[in-house]
């Protein structure tokens, strides 16, 4: 008998998650092992569960998907991630691919397109819509000319890892005690982050994080 490949569900909404368990759970060969809420509970699922498949959501409260994916890899290489999202912003598809993701499937495509984008994974192939890959091959054109590089580029894990916690709305004091640093660090990076984006308020600082997808409004 064929060994079941381990799947883990990350995603902010229970609705969501539940309902993808359920259909994820009634295919032949899947097991859906574990489920995460936030990008950095998935890190730690990824670590005890070592699951075959993560299907991630890209927009989380706390470490969005993209960065999360990154750790994941980091943390245990045969993983296999495919991003999911209802953004229909293929910028956010291409810095999943980026990260190490082996497929995109927004959240309004038919149920079926993930099944394939699992399989596909499992087998080591990319799975992507071809305006995901037009968008990607665009954007590396972009990047040779020199032109507005994404957060993804232009800041470390470290600086977004603060900016989308600024965005959610976390004081200096709460962003401190969740990545367990001081508080004159946390300003620091607030004032480093301002400096290099050229802007002069929180606000500004949000309206970044959410043009280049770490958070939503």
């Amino acid at each position: 008998m064929a060994q079941e490949s381990r799947i883990l569900l990350v995603d902010d909404h229970a609705i969501m998650r539940s309902g993808l368990r359920a259909l994820l759970s009634a295919e032949p060969g899947f097991s859906v092992v574990g489920e995460a809420a936030t990008g950095k509970d998935a890190i730690e699922l990824v670590r005890r569960l070592l699951p075959d498949v993560v299907v991630m959501d890209v927009r989380m409260p706390d470490l969005n998907g993209i960065d999360a994916t990154r750790q994941a890899l980091a943390m245990h290489p045969p993983v296999k991630v495919i991003g999911l999202s209802a953004d229909s912003n293929g910028h956010m598809a291409v810095e999943m691919l980026r990260a190490g993701a082996l497929g995109f499937v927004r959240k309004d495509a038919a149920y079926e397109e993930l099944i394939g984008a699992i399989r596909a994974a499992l087998a080591d192939r990319i799975y992507c819509n071809s305006a995901v890959i037009a968008r990607f091959n665009a954007e590396r054109l972009q990047a040779s000319a020199g032109q507005s590089p994404s957060a993804f580029n232009l800041l470390s894990p470290r600086e977004r890892e603060h900016l989308q916690l600024i965005a959610d709305g976390k004081s200096t004091k709460e962003i401190a005690r969740h990545l367990h640093v001081s508080v004159k660090t946390v300003e620091t990076h607030r004032r480093n982050l301002m400096l290099k984006l050229h802007v002069h308020s929180i606000a500004e600082l949000t309206k970044y994080a959410i043009r280049e997808g770490l958070t939503t409004p």
